[in-house]
């Protein structure tokens, strides 16, 4: 609701008129991607990479990460970590890869629902055996979620158990069973075959906190000129970055992503004098854009 001259759009909306918007200019996306390092060359390039292992060679780099990386919440059990992405899970990226197993379950909120509804009803991703750990018994969830999730656990086709984690059960390598303390303090084993915990997400910094640059209260500090941080050629916009007086608002970020633009051309046009043009009355703009020129009287 903060947007001039647009009274009213969601998040999806404003994202994919930004999308169209730029489709003139060829941009190029990588996505599902966190980068992961980034070093200055000899030639005051920058090396990044990124998590899957794309490789490129920048002039400047632009950081607008919000408020970080959204990273699920873990269970802390001790010596589960090491069964992340063979047993335990926070996402569910193939539901096949689960159906016929005896799942655990944890949380309250409408992932942890959805995900215990999927697979404990009949359908083709169906398991073996669902059971549901929460601490209390009050959900975040929606309600016909939760009243859905009751109707089976009556119909035996899963069990709820008030309570939580405490420890696991281990054979021959494998996660084989969790140890839940329940309200009434005693501790019971629940066998399984993996674990799917949905504890929300957390926003984290990452691997930005390595990169040499000056960080205040987990936000990058920039100048208010070029929104350019204490290292030449990397710029920060949006939520990420800091500065007297910073409001975090969409208008300020695209008001910061204009000026780091012109900022950053000297480092990639060295040689060359930039002009502010308009795209009402710039014809190579007019070109880009696809446009008539417009002829004013």
């Amino acid at each position: 609701y903060d947007i001039p001259a647009v009274p009213m759009c969601t998040g999806k909306d404003l994202t994919d008129n930004l999308l169209k918007q730029i489709e003139p200019f060829g941009a190029t996306f990588h996505l599902g991607q966190e980068v992961s390092v980034v070093n200055k060359q000899p030639d005051r390039r920058f090396y990044v990479e990124t998590s899957k292992g794309t490789r490129l060679l920048t002039k400047t780099l632009f950081i607008a990460g919000g408020v970080g990386s959204f990273q699920p919440r873990l269970l802390k059990v001790e010596g589960i970590d090491k069964y992340d992405g063979t047993q335990l899970f926070y996402r569910v990226r193939n539901p096949a890869q689960f159906a016929g197993k005896n799942l655990v379950i944890v949380g309250g909120g409408d992932s942890a629902l959805d995900c215990t509804l999927n697979f404990a009803q009949e359908g083709p991703h169906k398991a073996e055996s669902v059971i549901l750990i929460h601490r209390r018994d009050g959900f975040r969830a929606a309600p016909a979620s939760v009243a859905r999730m009751k109707e089976l656990c009556e119909t035996y086709e899963m069990q709820f158990i008030v309570g939580q984690i405490a420890g696991i059960d281990e054979a021959d390598g494998k996660l084989t069973g969790v140890k839940v303390t329940g309200n009434d303090g005693v501790t019971r084993v629940v066998p399984t075959d993996a674990v799917l915990a949905f504890f929300g997400l957390s926003p984290k910094l990452g691997p930005i906190g390595e990169w040499g640059l000056n960080i205040e209260r987990k936000q990058v500090v920039v100048d208010t000129e070029k929104f350019e941080t204490s290292v030449p050629g990397i710029f920060a916009v949006g939520d990420i970055n800091t500065y007297p007086g910073k409001k975090k608002l969409i208008l300020s970020g695209f008001h910061e992503a204009a000026l780091a633009a012109f900022g950053a051309a000297p480092y990639v046009f060295p040689d060359k004098r930039i002009h502010l043009q308009y795209t009402t009355t710039s014809p190579k703009l007019h070109k880009v854009l696809g446009v008539e020129t417009p002829v004013f009287d």
